[in-house]
């Protein structure tokens, strides 16, 4: 992946409880609601993504994206019966910025051992990134952690998969601007 400008990123993401960022949340949400109703479908999210934030990286970065609006959305029981848990209200807004923000971080770390490209990690392409891998979660034996992480033992990391793994490692890029909280 290209060089990420997380400065940039995180300015746009107000996650903060201040209530400052409460207030841009709020225009920020309504920004992303084009039709008013107060909840936020999938595909309003991710065109809002690309032309509300304006953040090209992760609008490209869909399996990020999804995953902030699954875990998101079912954060809290929705005040509008079952049809609301498909979708994010308000209350849930603050936490599913979190959740892109964090996601689209082990989005890129993905990217990174990903050298293929092909959007699943095989185990030499784990080898070979072990050094960048130490960086961001510590000392591993790869093929070890490599067998943890595959957990369906299809012989391949996804993306999926890798986050578990990230969020248990608590894995933290050593670029990106760890003062986004």
């Amino acid at each position: 992946m290209s060089e990420i400008d997380w400065t940039a990123i995180n300015a746009k993401l107000p996650i903060s409880k201040d209530p400052e960022s409460k207030a841009k949340r709020k225009a920020l949400f309504s920004s992303f609601d084009p039709n008013g109703n107060g909840i936020l479908s999938l595909a309003e999210v991710d065109k809002a993504v690309r032309d509300v934030l304006k953040i090209d990286e992760i609008f490209d970065a869909k399996p990020a994206i999804m995953r902030a609006f699954q875990i998101a959305k079912n954060c809290t029981k929705s005040k509008r019966g079952e049809t609301g848990d498909d979708y994010i209200e308000f209350l849930e807004f603050r936490y599913f910025l979190l959740s892109l923000r964090q996601y689209f971080e082990y989005y890129v770390a993905f990217k990174r051992a990903d050298a293929s490209g092909d959007g699943r990690i095989e185990l030499i392409e784990f080898k070979n990134a072990q050094d960048l891998i130490e960086t961001w979660v510590g000392k591993i034996d790869p093929e070890e952690e490599f067998k943890k992480i595959d957990k369906n033992g299809g012989g391949f990391i996804l993306f999926d998969e890798f986050c578990e793994w990230a969020i248990a490692k608590n894995l933290d890029l050593e670029d990106d601007d760890d003062d986004h909280q």
